[in-house]
């Protein structure tokens, strides 16, 4: 009987060994199946979590960021443990105990899916487990992917530690609001740091990972409290708060910046501009979109905020003067339906969503406004962000009498007497508070439009390339496009000094004769009769005079002297252009350019020749702070020398490359601050410093252009309509953007001052008549006077004209005409020469300026 029980409870044991082994070696098999092929955890170790890429002014401040995902990454030393213990508690209460998985997790998971027969499923993720399911496996309810999910987390378990896992998913989990992670997030909901969250607000964030889309702090409040308050009481449970703690904390409010408790984040940073756009561009090109928006860069931008603002404001100036001198009235094209204007919240909100531009200062804020009602002469209006009074917002008849509305069908109606005559209620429109100039008290609210002419203006450090101030147009939330980047115009006469720089560093000099006289050329496109904007002929000019007065048949004549190939040869080493056609009308810059390139080649006659590359950025760092890119590549030869004295500047190195002679850049600079002082910029330009510049205006004036320098800023404007056509009879480099430059730089001249241009050494001073080219006596005085600068050895050539080899008139009184052959000069290079009549008629074009 012993035996036959002994026997059976040796077969019941055997069997429940046998039962065991089966169960373990087909668990075994299924984790063996499923463990095949899987990613690799271990390159978590080397996970670089995407994150925000921010720029920052040269003042350190916060001016833009850019991401695909709003991630700050934190460090786990840097996460606070109330925060850690909050996570925890929602998420994972034993995740510092277990070793990927928790097995009770799982069975109670598991048992309850059974008892609900499936309705009721939770997951049982460890962090460990989200962990890997966020960065390697699908979201996917499948027991596929859990059982993977596991196999994967106990490896983790093996390779990092728990607060490097806890890094990992406390900087990658999604926490709604576009925002990833836990530094991100405490900044959206709270505008706050993470070492600065109370224990509920910790608790509202841990709160978040279980729906994020469903826990929103205003439509979901409810919700969100509930589950924040499971979270409170799970930290005390947990011994992570006392029970007074927990206590005061559950009886608090839940605030977020969506519930208007906080002022966002947002509003610290100004609007996007054309400047941090630009950055992106650039750099976006540079490193790919991939690391530009995920690699968590840090960039230090070249941007004086303050003269970003000026500049901003002298083009809008500008813009709105010529646009409203037009008489035009357009609107914005936005309308909102009668039936949203029954009451002022739905105004309101009707208004928020209208895509006019938000970004517009001058001579205040603009503000959307929405019409209301149209009276008799006056319309009331609604505006955005300003609170209604009990007289209401008016537009009154005489704000409205300087225009004429633009009808559907493209025609004018007549001009405006009563406020009707342009509006219509749901009409949404910009307006600004006029305002008193004496005491700036409010006098009314007052109609504005986006111009439609448009503009690029930009500044820069003439010896460093960094770029100070960028406007690429009237408003970068109207339109993104840059002009001063990326609009490819006609430079018009802005182009000449680089025609005049190739004959200087040629052996010709300032007092230089060139003939100013008419010409006919016969090209495939017809008779080409280039012409001066004044339609009159000077006769022998010396070149001072003629870049002064922008003479433009004297360029074409130099040109062909000095030969197209020589001249776009110029161009291109400073950059103007890539290639450019040897073509005669290319000379008067009939071929398109940018802004941008035009200030920075401005900016090496400023500097005295030598090359300096334009920047945006003075220095970019990756996510753990070393430096990638630094633009300022010069040597500081004694910075770290305890023998400098401490009132002693250390001594730089420049390796930039010489791209002109030190005395041809002097010559023409010289020859520019002509034009500002007497020449075609006289009536507009007037600093206390020294300037120099150009003015430009093409064919019809379609493109108007002017450029100029002091002895440290080097700044351009450009203006004219996105698809070119005339601006205009009055419309000139002068007259439009001669304005724009001076009112930029007389602000720039109060900050960064200016002086005298370096005079180089190597030549010195004769005076001449700037008429005649014919040399004075060193002690002649008078408007006629001036004094050039002639190299040492060089032979001023006085009396000596050129003519370019073309045809001239016979009644024009001229010195020695030098119609073929050539005389012998000496070169900037210090070389030898032939100058004189190089006429080719193969590289002459029609063109399309005069």
């Amino acid at each position: 009987m012993i035996r036959f029980i002994l026997s059976f409870f040796g077969a019941i044991f055997t069997l429940l060994t046998l039962g065991v082994a089966v169960v373990a070696l087909s668990i075994g098999a299924v984790f063996w199946i499923y463990g095949r092929d899987l990613p690799s955890h271990e390159s978590l170790a080397q996970y670089k979590p995407p994150t925000i890429s921010r720029i920052y002014s040269g003042e350190g401040h916060l001016i833009d960021e850019f991401a695909q995902e709003r991630r700050l990454f934190a460090p786990a030393n840097e996460i606070p443990d109330l925060v850690k213990q909050a996570f925890i508690s929602a998420e994972d209460k034993n995740f510092y105990s277990h070793k990927g998985y928790d097995t009770r997790g799982i069975a109670v998971a598991a048992f309850e899916a059974v008892k609900s027969r499936g309705q009721n499923v939770r997951g049982a993720s460890t962090i460990t487990q989200q962990v890997m399911k966020n960065f390697l496996l699908s979201a996917d309810r499948k027991i596929e992917r859990k059982i993977k999910e596991i196999i994967l987390a106990a490896r983790l378990e093996e390779t990092l530690d728990k607060e490097q896992i806890l890094e990992l998913y406390m900087n990658e989990i999604f926490l709604g609001q576009n925002s990833y992670g836990v530094a991100a997030a405490s900044q959206t909901y709270f505008n706050k740091t993470l070492a600065e969250l109370a224990p509920h607000e910790a608790a509202m964030l841990a709160a978040m990972p279980q729906a994020p889309s469903k826990y929103h702090p205003v439509f979901a409040k409810e919700r969100v409290t509930q589950r924040r308050n499971y979270v409170l009481r799970e930290m005390y449970e947990n011994g992570y708060l006392d029970r007074a703690t927990y206590e005061s904390e559950v009886q608090q409010p839940l605030r977020s910046v969506q519930n208007g408790d906080f002022e966002s984040f947002r509003n610290a940073l100004p609007p996007r501009d054309y400047f941090t756009e630009e950055i992106r561009r650039q750099l976006q090109e540079e490193f790919g979109d991939g690391e530009f928006f995920t690699g968590g860069f840090t960039v230090r931008a070249t941007i004086d905020e303050e003269m970003q603002k000026v500049a901003a404001e002298a083009l809008r100036d500008q813009l709105e003067e010529y646009d409203r001198g037009r008489g035009i009235w357009r609107g914005t094209g936005e309308k909102i339906a009668a039936d949203q204007l029954t009451t002022e919240d739905q105004w309101r909100t009707a208004l928020a969503d209208a895509d006019v531009p938000r970004d517009i200062v001058l001579d205040g804020q603009w503000h959307p406004a929405v019409v209301l009602q149209v009276g008799d002469s006056d319309a009331r209006i609604g505006i955005e962000g300003v609170e209604e009074d009990a007289d209401g917002h008016w537009i009154v008849a005489g704000d409205v009498q300087w225009a004429r509305k633009l009808r559907r069908d493209g025609t004018l109606a007549s001009k405006a007497k009563v406020a009707g005559d342009l509006l219509e209620v749901g009409d949404v429109v910009l307006v600004r508070a006029m305002t008193d100039d004496k005491d700036g008290s409010f006098i009314r609210w007052t109609l504005r439009q986006v111009s439609e002419v448009q503009g690029g203006f930009m500044a820069m450090d003439v010896n460093t390339g960094r770029v100070l101030a960028m406007q690429g147009g009237f408003s970068y939330q109207d339109s993104v496009f840059n002009r001063a980047t990326q609009a490819q115009r006609q430079p018009g006469s802005s182009f000449k000094p680089f025609v005049y720089a190739a004959a200087l560093d040629s052996g010709y000099t300032p007092a230089t004769i060139v003939v100013d006289a008419p010409i006919e050329i016969n090209t495939p496109q017809g008779l080409w009769r280039p012409r001066n904007s004044s339609n009159k002929f000077y006769g022998p000019t010396p070149l001072r005079t003629g870049i002064e007065k922008s003479r433009n048949l004297m360029t074409i004549r130099l040109a062909q002297e000095v030969g197209m190939y020589v001249v776009a040869s110029y161009a291109e080493k400073f950059g103007v252009y890539d290639e450019m056609g040897p073509y005669l009308a290319n000379s008067l810059g009939s071929e398109e350019t940018t802004l941008y390139k035009m200030v920075a080649a401005y900016a090496m006659f400023a500097n005295g020749g030598e090359r300096v590359e334009p920047t945006l950025v003075d220095r970019i760092q990756d996510r753990y702070g070393e430096t990638i890119y630094r633009h300022d590549k010069r040597d500081c030869l004694d910075c770290n020398s305890p023998a400098l004295q401490a009132n002693a500047s250390p001594r730089i190195l420049s390796n930039r490359e010489r791209v002109m002679d030190a005395i041809t850049a002097y010559q023409l600079t010289s020859m520019l601050k002509g034009v500002v002082d007497r020449g075609t910029a006289s009536g507009v330009i007037d600093l206390p410093v020294p300037t120099a510049g150009k003015t430009g205006t093409t064919n019809e004036a379609r493109d108007v252009w002017f450029i100029g320098f002091t002895s440290n800023i080097v700044a351009g404007c450009y203006i004219g309509h996105d698809r070119p056509r005339p601006l205009g009879r009055s419309a000139y480099g002068s007259s439009l953007c001669g304005p724009v430059f001076q009112s930029f730089m007389t602000k720039a001249t109060e900050k960064y001052g200016g002086g005298p241009f370096e005079v180089p050494p190597g030549g010195y001073f004769i005076k001449i008549d700037r008429f005649t080219g014919g040399r004075l006596p060193d002690d002649a005085t008078g408007n006629y006077v001036v004094a050039e600068y002639f190299r040492e050895g060089q032979d001023p050539g006085f009396g000596i004209t050129y003519d370019g080899g073309f045809a001239m008139g016979s009644n024009l009184p001229l010195f020695e005409e030098v119609s073929s052959g050539g005389r012998q000069v000496k070169t900037s290079t210090g070389g030898t020469a032939v100058v004189g009549p190089k006429a080719n008629f193969g590289t002459v074009s029609s063109g399309g300026l005069y």
